[in-house]
């Protein structure tokens, strides 16, 4: 058989043909291959397809044979099964931080894991409508230099703003750049913020990556090191309810025993739990004091109550005082 100036890239035809169009229920058959090779201008016989096969099974693909009723050949095990992908597009598109448009191209892309056939069913599944998305197209690109920034310990700036009534963007500091050092990155309350020691105050704050603009990693090194040697990322994350900024105090919540789970899920399984009498336990643990905090609390319904100390139980009296002078 003469060969095709595209005959060396036959293996390579014949793999991407079986991940994006066969399945387990989708299986080609020789002469089907055969026929999308020959469109390919590839010649190929039954026993050089056979051969191809079994080569890109010692490669490492998954190809499998079927015989009886719908003989074939397909791809079995991939690198993501079915459910795996499902999981990532809904993922990225619960994502508030990733715009609309930057999901419509993930989910293009993740797609590609799944044959054609499969594709078709996780479009139907996936789909959410009136999912909130955050409008700062440059996040996609923000979280890669970010990390960047983070892996080589190097200070960064950026310009900070919020949105006004008209959606134009309202700088903060009169639009002049902030300079921090990035320690870490977390994905809270539906949004992704920077943990970054501020160089102007002195302390650790952090940022909404979606507000953060024309950031730019510099070669100064990171500062903030001997301040925050023991620096936690998770611990910072579970004392900021909402990532709201406040006071820290460690402060002891008293519940019954049947709402345990509640304060897990809030602060982790490491969590120590006191026993208190037979029906409740306490608990002290480091905590941002904010009204989101304090929102928290009052929508556990009394559940979980605030045993001290007394400034945290006072300030708590104080917010709940004035939202009740709030109303008409």
């Amino acid at each position: 058989m003469s060969k095709t100036p595209n005959q060396k890239t036959k293996l390579l035809h014949l793999a991407r043909m079986l991940l994006r169009q066969t399945d387990e229920e989708h299986p080609l058959a020789v002469a089907q291959i055969i026929e999308a090779l020959a469109r390919q201008d590839i010649k190929a016989e039954r026993k050089s397809v056979y051969d191809d096969m079994e080569a890109l099974r010692l490669f490492g693909l998954d190809v499998q044979c079927r015989k009886g009723k719908s003989p074939g050949w397909f791809v079995g095990e991939r690198d993501f099964e079915l459910p795996e992908v499902k999981l990532l597009m809904d993922a990225v598109q619960s994502s508030r931080f990733i715009t609309q448009r930057k999901s419509d191209t993930l989910i293009r892309k993740l797609e590609g894991l799944a044959s054609v056939h499969q594709a078709g069913q996780l479009q139907r599944q996936v789909y959410v409508s009136g999912r909130i998305k955050v409008m700062n197209e440059s996040i996609y690109y923000n979280v890669d230099k970010l990390h960047t920034a983070i892996a080589g310990q190097k200070a960064i700036t950026f310009k900070y703003f919020d949105y006004d009534i008209a959606r134009k963007k309202v700088f903060r500091q009169e639009g002049k750049r902030y300079m921090v050092s990035p320690y870490g990155l977390i994905w809270n309350s539906e949004n992704y913020y920077l943990v970054a020691f501020d160089h102007a105050h002195r302390e650790l704050r952090h940022y909404r990556v979606d507000k953060m603009t024309e950031i730019v990693v510099t070669n100064l090194d990171r500062e903030g090191r001997e301040q925050h040697r023991d620096f936690q990322l998770a611990e910072y994350g579970q004392k900021h309810f909402g990532m709201y900024g406040g006071q820290e105090l460690k402060v002891t919540l008293r519940g019954r025993r049947d709402k345990a789970s509640l304060v897990w899920d809030r602060f982790g399984q490491d969590i120590i739990l006191v026993p208190d009498g037979e029906d409740y336990f306490t608990v002290t643990l480091p905590v941002v004091i904010s009204p989101q905090f304090f929102g928290w609390l009052l929508g556990l319904n009394g559940s979980i109550t605030l045993a001290g100390p007394k400034e945290a139980v006072s300030a708590y009296r104080q917010r709940l005082a004035a939202a009740l002078e709030e109303l008409p």
